[in-house]
């Protein structure tokens, strides 16, 4: 279980446990370490999350950080809303073939109808590996 805020909506933190963050967060093996609107942080092996020649794919990157900006502009949200995503976009950096991936995720703006977060992918040894920016938008139930 991650760490999450203690003020978290308990209707989210019900869904988070219940999908483990969601089907393809789970097939991709994304371990959710802590869960804010303003900064979360997840890990995920390179392991099963190749492309043809052996490399993380360019996805699997895109995939952990729309997790975690998803899932932080839920928590930011608050009850009775939910976050969508209208924008997202990737520039890699480095290439990998073995080990974990650790995604970190800062809020840029926390707004009452957008959030935007940066998504900073590293390796273990905490080279830069991918940056991917995420805006979603907050809207109510």
């Amino acid at each position: 279980m991650p760490r999450l805020p203690e003020d978290l909506d308990p209707e989210l933190v019900e869904r988070l446990v219940a999908t483990g963050g969601g089907a393809l967060a789970q097939k991709m093996e994304i371990d959710f370490v802590e869960l804010s609107a303003e900064r979360s942080v997840a890990r995920m092996p390179v392991t099963g999350n190749t492309q043809v020649i052996g490399l993380l794919h360019g996805g699997a990157h895109v995939v952990l950080g729309e997790s975690l900006g998803s899932i932080s502009s839920a928590i930011h949200a608050g009850p009775g809303r939910y976050a969508v995503g209208i924008e997202i976009n990737a520039t890699h950096s480095r290439s990998i073939t073995e080990g974990m991936v650790t995604g970190t995720c800062t809020a840029l703006v926390l707004g009452r109808t957008l959030c935007t977060h940066e998504i900073v992918m590293t390796d273990d040894d905490g080279r830069r590996l991918s940056t991917v920016r995420m805006t979603n938008l907050l809207r109510d139930r």
